[in-house]
């Protein structure tokens, strides 16, 4: 018998934060999600994640205390065991209730839900994961693709699990974020553990004629249409305070990265009314310039550098973790308001040619945060563009304004939700 492998491995450096502020009211765990042309089977589900998962070292861990910081070990224990969704999503993962693993696989019907703790990999990650636990699993369940695929992982898939926040980390940096307070999106909270969740489904095509109409990028016009339903339900009293949105980007174009582990930083697209009214053009062209002049390799280099410059400073690496903690968490509490909300684009998930044809869509959904009880997500596939906002609000004034836009920007938008907004939004 093989001798099994141990291995002992750092988290990167966006991964250290999470475990320090994670816990029951905040997960800080996020889905990716696949919607097939059929029913799951749950054995077959299993046995293909019983396959894929010995190959990705970098889901294969559990985490343990250090005396300076965190660290994953790899996790012999076999795979988690996949069940049927029967409860809200993104919940916290409890690693003694999980074979000490740090995600969950689940399913609904016709969609695979894969849940991850953001310490392990951001969403580029995680979808390349899904990916191939989606290919395994058609492979068992159509064994004609058998003949069409080999029973592998496909080349083009990374391992890597590179700490790409160290390799190309060149300088300090001046620091970027604010601390300002912003707007924020309040309301009457759901109960503890409940999220509410809604999906836009709109033609590429469409949104593609919408955000050429204004000389932007579909990112652009998303995020700014998402700050101007901000402004128009909370920021029109509030004349002086930003809406600020974290918008994540991938790092990996920029800098030639194959990395499985985190690798990406967020830049803020900014709104900040200073007169009574503005319209939807003004709002989208500011928010789409604060874009343009961030996303640039320099600035984002900049940033990047400063995270890790953090970590590199010898007398910060030396203290304690329990100190650490405690100041990592003092600093994330004074700085949670200081952004409106956040909105990650996954971009477009492309699917190797055999498997194409039973895949419907793919989606993502995003846990709130500490004055963040809102968020966003996006995801193409083929020529179909999905938008995800979740949110432990009850009312929905936020999103009839961003469905409303798009719906009078001439995309049409089929609206599903997970049940929560029913009676709210059946004056949509």
């Amino acid at each position: 018998m093989a001798k099994k492998v141990h291995r002992y491995d750092k988290l990167d450096n966006t991964a250290h934060l999470f475990p320090v502020i994670t816990g029951e009211n905040m997960s800080n765990v996020y889905r990716v999600a696949a919607v097939l042309k059929d029913e799951i089977d749950a054995e077959l589900l299993q046995q293909a994640l019983d396959t894929v998962l010995p190959y990705f070292d970098v889901f294969a861990v559990r985490m343990r205390k250090g005396l300076f910081w965190h660290y994953f070990e790899t996790n012999h224990k076999t795979a988690p065991r996949v069940t049927e969704e029967n409860a809200y999503p993104c919940r916290y993962i409890n690693p003694f209730d999980n074979h000490d693993y740090m995600f969950r696989v689940t399913y609904y019907k016709k969609r695979i839900n894969l849940e991850v703790f953001h310490a392990l990999t951001d969403g580029n990650g995680a979808l390349m994961f899904l990916k191939e636990l989606v290919y395994q699993y058609l492979r068992y369940r159509y064994p004609k693709l058998l003949e069409q695929t080999e029973d592998r992982l496909r080349i083009d898939t990374s391992l890597d699990r590179d700490d790409s926040y160290l390799r190309n980390y060149k300088q300090a940096a001046q620091k970027k974020y604010k601390t300002e307070p912003a707007v924020l999106v309040t309301g009457e909270k759901m109960p503890p553990y409940q999220l509410g969740v809604i999906h836009g489904r709109i033609e590429l095509a469409d949104i593609k004629a919408a955000a050429a109409r204004y000389s932007v990028t579909i990112n652009h016009y998303l995020v700014g249409t998402f700050i101007w339903a901000v402004y128009k339900c909370f920021g029109q009293s509030r004349q002086g305070k930003p809406i600020r949105v974290c918008v994540p980007v991938n790092l990996r174009p920029y800098f030639d990265s194959d990395t499985m582990k985190n690798f990406f930083v967020v830049v803020s697209a900014t709104f900040r009314p200073t007169k009574a009214s503005y319209t939807f053009e003004e709002v989208l062209g500011e928010v789409a310039q604060s874009l343009r002049e961030q996303i640039t390799k320099d600035n984002l280099e900049n940033l990047m550098s400063y995270n890790v410059s953090n970590e590199m400073n010898p007398w910060l690496r030396a203290v304690p973790l329990a100190i650490k903690s405690f100041v990592m968490r003092c600093i994330y509490n004074s700085s949670a308001r200081a952004n409106t909300t956040t909105i990650t684009n996954l971009g477009v998930v492309k699917v190797a040619e055999p498997y194409r044809e039973y895949i419907e869509e793919f989606h993502a959904v995003l846990s709130t945060s500490k004055g963040q009880n809102i968020k966003g997500a996006i995801c193409t596939y083929e020529d179909k563009l999905v938008v995800t906002i979740s949110s432990c609000v009850k009312e929905t004034v936020v999103q009839k304004a961003f469905f409303r836009q798009l719906a009078q920007d001439g995309c049409h938008v089929s609206i599903e939700t997970n049940g929560v907004y029913y009676e709210s939004l059946s004056e949509m």
